[in-house]
């Protein structure tokens, strides 16, 4: 049992970090109520779009995009969303073992034949250490979701694609469900992958102009574009609840610390009380 001041001292120590911790899930909640509704805001857009292009594509078997044909492997692409600080659970740690995974399932095209692109600081450190060169800086992005930072992204993968310097892009992030779920996504970007025809489905008949094709030469890339920056959106979103839950188990845990610290100390004074009543009174009888 220590002495009274080192109690006290290290219960000062323990009020001092849950108020720190306290204040930073109140950041990370802040924050994940901004993400939360970019997401929502975002997401039937997104789906629209979706649906408008399953409806061509559907309506349509003559039009065919390079982006979604789909061709054998032999470089591959992998685009890793994670965090550029810690403090945030299992967060990242999934993410890096997810990109491991991934990375392995690929490694009979040999490495040379793997691109990592990593969005965000934690991942980047990941890809170092599995002995890749990241293809980019895409740090700035994970802080603050940028749909123009996001769009380049896409762009630069499609380009790449389409004149068959890689033959299929991954996707590893968690998707944002809820403050206390988030699921960890693995999901093709390209070539793009369209929603099977169901047997007696009717799709949407539309008019164009000036055509079909050239709406989809449009729409196809837009759709991708949205689905890179949904990705950042998602991850931003889960890593503030995270935080937000990391922080939150932190604040109790340092109750239930200052609790026993609290009956330790009320224990070992009243300890010291009674060994100094019993002095006295011993040297009242001498």
């Amino acid at each position: 049992m220590g002495s009274l001041k080192e109690i006290k001292t290290r219960i000062q120590s323990v009020k001092s970090t849950q108020k720190i911790t306290s204040a930073m899930k109140m950041v990370a909640s802040a924050k994940l109520r901004k993400a939360q509704k970019s997401i929502e805001n975002l997401h039937p857009y997104l789906q629209g779009l979706n649906r408008l292009l399953n409806d061509f594509l559907m309506s349509e078997h003559d039009i065919i995009s390079f982006y979604s044909q789909a061709r054998e492997v032999k470089k591959v692409a992998i685009v890793a969303f994670s965090s550029n600080t810690s403090l945030c659970g299992g967060f990242n740690s999934s993410i890096q073992k997810r990109l491991s995974q991934t990375i392995k399932s690929y490694e009979g095209l040999g490495s040379e034949n793997i691109s990592i692109y990593p969005v965000g600081k934690k991942v980047a450190k990941a890809t170092a250490k599995l002995g890749f060169t990241p293809a980019g800086d895409f740090e700035a992005m994970a802080d603050k979701p940028s749909y123009v930072e996001a769009a380049k992204l896409a762009d630069q993968l499609m380009l790449l694609y389409k004149n068959k310097k890689i033959d299929r892009v991954e996707l590893v992030y968690f998707h944002f469900k809820s403050k206390s779920t988030q699921v960890l996504t693995s999901e093709t970007f390209l070539p793009i992958q369209f929603a099977k025809p169901e047997k007696g489905a009717i799709y949407s008949d539309y008019i164009v102009e000036p055509d079909r094709k050239e709406i989809m030469t449009v729409l196809i890339p837009k759709v991708l574009r949205l689905k890179i920056f949904t990705a950042l959106l998602d991850s931003n979103a889960s890593e503030q609840a995270a935080r937000t839950m990391a922080m939150q188990i932190a604040t109790d845990n340092a109750d239930e610390i200052l609790q026993d610290l609290s009956l330790l100390y009320n224990k070992s004074r009243q300890q010291a009380i009674t060994s100094e009543l019993l002095d006295i009174l011993g040297g009242s009888f001498k």
